[in-house]
Parts: C-alpha cells; structure tokens; sequence
C-alpha cells in the first residue's frame, strides 16, 4: 500500500505542475469516447478539435435538459451519452425542491472518480501523516440505500455512497463497518440504531459521513455505551472525513463529542455527478481541485455569462462549475459555486449552490455570506447552531422585508437579541447589497431568528421521506414554502 501511495503521489505532483496539459488531454479523450453515441453524433464530435469548436456546438446543459436521455438510459437503452454501459444512477433530491434527479454513473466514473477519490484521500492523510495508524482498525461509513430501479430490472438507483459501497472491492469489507446489509438499510432511524449497536465494540479508527447525520449516530452510541465522549468508545480514532455540507456550524459539536487532541477533520467535495476536490493540508478550508479523474472544468462568473476553460479562472472570483464527465454529463451545470483560493496549485473552496440565495430584496445573500454570519454569531454569543434555514419575509402595508433565520440550537445564546444583532452585523460586514438594504431599515428590517423546538428538522426531514443519506435542510430559500411548512411544526420563540 506504501508503494501504491507513493506512485500515487507522484502522479498527483504531476497534474500539480502541468495543469494545463492534463485538462486538455482529458478533454481529448472524453470527446473521441463520445463521438460514436447518439449525443456525440448529434453535436458533430467526430470532427470536434478545438475547445471553442466544443464550446460552440454544446450548449450548456443541466438536468432538465438531460433529462429525456436519463429517462431512456433507466429503460435500458445505451450508447447515448456514453459508449458504455450505464445501469447505475445515484439518486439525488436536491436542496430546494422535492423532485429526485437520478445521474448517470458509469463503471469509468466508478472507478477512475468516485474510486480515486476515496483512494487519494487516504493517500493524502498518509502523506501527512506518516505515523497513521488507520489502518489497524475499521472505517465507519455513514451511507445511503439503494433499490432497484422500477424502470428496468437491470438499473439501479440509490444514494452515490450506497452506489459506492455496493460496488467495491470484496476485500474492503474486511476494513469496513457495519455489515453491508446494514450500511445499505433503507429505514433510516432502524438504521442508526442498527449501526450504533454494531459498531459499538469495533476498533473504529476513522469515520466518513455528512455531518448532520453522524452526530445523530455518534450521541447515539454515546447513549447505549454510557461513555463520556465518543474517543472512550472508540480510543483509536483519528480522522473524520465530511463533505456535502459546510463543516463550520457543526465543527464545535464534534470537538465536544470528541475531545481529542489528535483527532483529524478532512474534507471532500463528492457529489453524485462526480469527485472534485480533495482537502490536501491539514487545518485547512480549501480542497485541491482533482484533475485527472476523467471531468473536463469550465466556470462561468456567478454575476455574468462568460464560460472560461480552468487556465483563465482567478482568485476570489465566485464561479459555477460546469463539467464534462466520464459518466456522459456534457457541459453540466452542477449548481455549485466555488472561489479560487490558489492557481498554482489550483485549489478551492465551496461558496454554495446557485439555488441557496435570498435575493428577494436586491441583496443577493449566498450562503457561504450566510455560513459565516452564523459561525460570528455562535461566537460572540457563546452558542452553537445544530440547523438552520433562512427565507425572505414579504412587505407588508406597515412593515418593511425582513429575513427569518429558523434556528436549532445545540447550545442556546444567553441573549437571544445579541444574537440576532450578532447576525445581523455579520451579514453587512459579509455583504455590501445586505448593508445597502438594512441602511436605516430603510428596505431590510432587522433580521426575524426564531428559536425552534428541538427535533423540528428532523421531523420536517421525515415528513418528506428525507431522513439520512445524503439529505439535507436547505439553507437559504428564496421563498416561504419550506419556511412555512417547518413553522407549522413547532411553536417558536422569536427575536
């Protein structure tokens, strides 16, 4: 495994150095492997040479647009956006609507994505860490469910975890826990307490899940052994590896479940459409962006039209990724949005989705605004948040707008006003536009933080047959309709 790591370091140096180059044979190659399918016939692959004779024949594309190709791929036709076979989809139900988006995952997005990302997480920490000892104990992951799909008898749909779980290597069972039958369970609270009771007495040395979902399970393992803190069940634990979500709001909570001093935080940007960046320095909050895992990158300004190829991208400018993939995503628009930290080496930072936004106002509040006001408010009114979820609030006759932050808190603020005038602070300092609007309340009220009752989100989470996986509670919503669904279900206090 040593070998294999150092082999592998060298070829990521490589990709390091000459960025460039290894785009641009990617993209060379995803254009001749899709010139023979219907797509690549419909968009004249075959003579395509250039990236702007690329750029010009594709359009940009997101699910909508893919969507019938998806719908003929789940009844098993093929060769229609990839040449090979395609009979995996990850299931994925986005962040802001109730529709499910099932993306095609390919045996090449298996293994040379998905696969090598997981792979060069582990060799980064070694690299870092040269005296792991990770690999004496077991890896606990925190995965979906997966079905077969009730297209075809030969698809099948689930979580890209449980995909990736149900797919690997016999001999990853022996470093795994729990058994695969539980991992892939589909009833989520059975789940957790199945995977609390037999991971219990493991020897767990490393943990990889959404954060949210495994505080749920680690309190629940606390629970059942009577232990303290989580390194008394699991004294070998060192590293916990998360992604989907921003780690800030729940980093305390682990750090008092886990009070160890050794212990490591590493994190990846995996999505269902494929593996993009990989957290390479430890204490950090930018990931490395992977460059030989069969995606061709382009970006487009956030506040503009113009789509660049990765050399003419700059630091701190906020871009939506579009990819092209070795699982036939042709100029696919992920709803991501990323800032570059650095361009030699390329590395980045996740800024949110082009769907997380209140722009109700003219004040254009993203998320990575929002992550942030939160973390400052936590801070200086000593509390910790466990969820949330922000909307806009209408004019009224007599009223100005406002925004309604929905709030759990693990830790309550002693002040809850302090808290509210914390966030607000925060949000003007972060953002021009909001400062613009609250000037004199003359467009923006102060802020509406409503305190809800604990478990609120889980049972909203439940209601919509979204609880584990890779579900989330969407942070910014540009309307009321989450907001007052989750209101409904508890009586708040307010700010």
């Amino acid at each position: 495994m040593s070998w294999l790591m150092k082999k592998r370091i060298h070829q990521m140096e490589l990709f390091i150095k000459y960025p460039h180059e290894v785009q641009q044979e990617w993209f060379r190659k995803l254009v001749t492997a899709g010139k023979g399918t219907e797509w690549g016939r419909q968009h004249g692959f075959g003579d395509i040479s250039s990236y702007d004779q690329f750029a010009e024949r594709v359009p940009l594309q997101d699910y909508e647009s893919l969507k019938p190709y998806i719908l003929r791929l789940k009844n098993g036709e093929q060769n229609l956006l990839w040449p090979s076979e395609v009979k995996w989809f990850a299931k994925s139900s986005g962040t802001s609507n109730d529709k499910s988006k099932f993306i095609p995952v390919t045996e090449e997005a298996l293994e040379h994505c998905h696969f090598r990302g997981g792979k060069d997480l582990l060799t980064i920490y070694c690299s870092n860490n040269p005296n792991t000892r990770l690999f004496n104990g077991k890896l606990l992951s925190l995965g979906g469910s997966h079905k077969i799909n009730s297209f075809s008898n030969d698809s099948f749909y689930g979580d890209l975890s449980a995909i990736i779980m149900q797919n690997l290597p016999f001999w990853i069972e022996l470093f795994r826990t729990p058994d695969l039958s539980v991992a892939l369970m589909d009833e989520w609270e059975a789940k957790i307490e199945k995977m609390a009771n037999d991971t219990i007495h493991e020897d767990v040395t490393n943990i990889s899940g959404v954060p949210s979902w495994t505080l749920v399970l680690l309190r629940r393992v606390l629970e059942l052994s009577g232990k303290a803190s989580i390194d008394q069940v699991w004294p070998n634990l060192e590293l916990y590896v998360h992604g989907a979500v921003n780690f800030c709001p729940y980093r305390e909570q682990f750090r008092k479940l886990i009070p160890k001093p050794g212990m490591h935080y590493y994190e990846t940007y995996n999505a269902s459409e494929g593996f993009f960046g990989i957290q390479d320095r430890q204490n950090s909050e930018e990931m490395l962006l992977m460059l030989d895992y069969g995606i061709f990158y382009e970006f487009r300004e956030a506040t503009g039209d113009r789509v660049i190829p990765l050399h003419e991208v700059k630091p701190g400018v906020n871009y939506s990724m579009i990819i092209s993939t070795n699982a036939g995503l042709w100029r696919y628009q992920i709803g991501d949005t990323v800032v570059f930290t650095s361009v030699n080496p390329y590395r980045i930072r996740i800024t949110g989705r082009t769907s997380l936004f209140i722009n109700a106002f003219g004040e254009e509040l993203m998320i990575d605004n929002a992550e942030k006001a939160i973390a400052e408010a936590c801070k200086a009114t000593d509390a910790s948040v466990k969820e949330y979820t922000a909307s806009p609030v209408y004019f009224s006759e007599h009223e100005n707008g406002a925004h309604e932050w929905l709030i759990e808190f693990e830790k309550h603020p002693a002040d809850l006003d302090r808290f509210a005038e914390s966030l607000d602070k925060a949000l003007k300092h972060a953002n021009s536009d909001y400062e613009a609007k609250r000037h004199k309340d003359m467009s923006l009220r102060k802020p509406i933080v409503r305190v809800l009752d604990n478990g609120t989100f889980y049972e909203w989470l439940k209601s919509k047959n979204k609880l584990g996986g890779q579900h989330k509670v969407p942070r910014l919503v540009n309307n009321r309709k989450i907001a007052d669904e989750i209101l409904r279900l508890s009586g708040p206090q307010h700010a």
